[in-house]
Order: structure tokens, then sequence, then C-alpha cells
């Protein structure tokens, strides 16, 4: 492959948004390992957070998506392939870092509950104010400026 033309490779790769319009492959091959990649990042994301009992399974996938993703990279880097080898690794670069965005993007199962603590938190630092404000508990003696 010419230079330019692995240059041109690169930069597809690492362009901003890179990744809008693309497919998350079906299938790929990761660490060694055949992966039904798009059935995996929906079956994910159709629950919209991450349940206990997945979230080693999925961070996992995501190291793993990683390391293959630089892999590739770095055979296009090195000049290892031809031109041709080089645009597929480049789609299936991009496919990967589609599969990562959607993974990224999940929250984490215990989102309920976190949220439910703030709101707690929130009434009780609310309620404190009020309580304050209307005189029905004292001041601390610093904002009265003396001891």
């Amino acid at each position: 492959m010419k230079e330019f033309e692995r240059k041109q490779l690169l930069e597809r790769v690492n362009r901003e948004g890179a990744t809008i319009g693309v497919d998350i492959p079906d299938r790929i091959d990761v660490q060694g390992e055949e992966v039904e990649l798009r059935d995996f990042v929906f079956e994910i994301k159709r629950r919209d957070t991450v349940p206990e009992g997945e979230k080693d399974r999925v961070e996992q996938a995501k190291k793993n998506l990683r390391r293959e993703r630089l892999q590739r990279l770095q055979q296009i880097e090195d000049n290892e392939v031809s031109y041709e080898e080089g645009r597929r690794l480049v789609e299936s670069i991009v496919g990967i870092d589609r599969a990562l965005n959607a993974l990224e993007q999940l929250r984490p199962a215990n989102l309920e509950q976190e949220s439910q603590l703030q709101e707690a938190q929130d009434q009780k630092r609310w309620m404190n104010f009020l309580k304050q404000a209307l005189g029905r508990k004292k001041s601390s003696r610093s904002s009265r400026g003396g001891r």
C-alpha cells in the first residue's frame, strides 16, 4: 500500500463522526473468537441499563473490543496489509467503534436507586433550608458574626 493510501485509511478511522451512519457488524472475530456483535449490543441496549449480573460480561466485551480495535489499527499503521485489506479493516474498526459507543452509553442498573437517594437528599436539604429561613432552626453563631 502506498503511504498516502495508508494515511487516508488512518484519517478515516480517526475522523470525528466516523461512526455516523455506520452499522454495527453482525459478526466479528474478536480475539480469535467469533462474536455475534450486533445481537449482543442490541440485547444489552434493549434493557437500557446494565443489570448487575451482566456488568462483568459487558465490561469484558468492551475490553476485548478495544483490544481488537487496537490490533487492527496497528496492522494499518505498520503497513502490514494491502490497501483492500486496509479498507476492510477500517470498516471493521469503525463498526467496533459504533458498538463501543452504544455500550458506553448504557446506564448502570442501580440508576433508579441512585435517583431515589439523590431525591431524598435534595428534599432533606430543602427542608433544612426552609426551617432555617422560617426561623425554626437556630442559626449558627458564625452567621451572626461573632463568638
